[in-house]
């Protein structure tokens, strides 16, 4: 049974930082794509950041030189270091894994954590 736990929200300040985790069982992150999705409440799940199974990564402009998506396959562990956060941040972080393709599009994502609040107070 696979399955992806997030962990590492909260509340932080504006201009704050915060490391998310997710812990995969059930699968290899070293052989699967992985994502970060948020929500923010009233509107549509988006994509935060990608890495492939190799390494490479991909970011949302909204968070690119401020958040940073890594792989730790010895901990089968994702996890989304985020700096310089705003109220935009705001949102529930989910994390995502894939074999067919790093992705912006969730639909591309078979395994879903159960999500992490994030809120950043202004």
């Amino acid at each position: 049974q696979v399955q992806l736990v997030e962990s590492g929200g909260g509340l932080v300040q504006a201009g704050g930082s915060l490391s998310l985790s997710c812990k995969a069982s059930g699968l290899a992150v070293s052989a699967y794509h992985m994502g970060w999705f948020r929500r923010a409440p009233g509107k549509e799940r988006e994509f935060v950041a990608a890495i492939s199974w190799s390494g490479d990564t991909m970011y949302a402009d909204s968070v690119k030189g401020r958040f940073t998506i890594s792989r730790d396959n010895a901990k089968n562990t994702g996890y989304l270091r985020m700096n310089s956060l705003n109220a935009e941040d705001t949102a529930v972080y989910y994390c995502a894994a894939t074999r067919n393709s790093m992705s912006r599009v969730p639909a591309t994502y078979g395994y879903w954590g159960q999500g992490t609040q994030v809120t950043v107070s202004s």
